[in-house]
């Protein structure tokens, strides 16, 4: 599957139950652009494969489902914080509880070359370093 924002091909991925309800339509998976980070719902979690491999996203991106998958999904609902506020809120502290440091995550994603956010994860980062503590 191409990417409906720049033509990149994407990555997919299953979604985890706990997660789901921040999916648009509640799927149990969803299609990552490694370049621009926009993600779509792709169905059920059969779809998306059981071998991930989250560093085609970026050597900053975390590499285990339980920090990947909710940084993904956080990212995704990034374009409207205001109406997503809670579920950002949520998927963060999921990726803190599995050991990854989410704001470092997006200052090394705004430094890599190779990723182009859809949205601009700069301001945004700072956004929710005030939601955060």
């Amino acid at each position: 599957m191409d990417c409906p924002e720049c033509d990149s091909p994407t990555l997919s991925m299953a979604v985890p139950a706990e997660h789901r309800d921040h999916v648009p339509a509640e799927s149990g998976a969803i299609a990552v652009c490694p370049r621009c980070l926009t993600l779509e719902p792709i169905g059920d979690a059969g779809a998306a494969g059981n071998d991930t491999d989250f560093s085609r996203i970026s050597d900053a991106f975390p590499t285990d489902p339980e920090s990947a998958v909710p940084l993904a999904l956080a990212i995704g609902l990034c374009s409207s914080l205001a109406t997503n506020r809670p579920a950002i809120e949520g998927l963060l502290e999921s990726v803190e509880r599995a050991g990854t440091d989410p704001l470092l995550v997006l200052d090394r994603l705004v430094a890599d070359p190779s990723v182009e956010p859809a949205v601009d994860l700069e301001r945004r980062r700072h956004q929710l370093e005030d939601l955060l503590y």
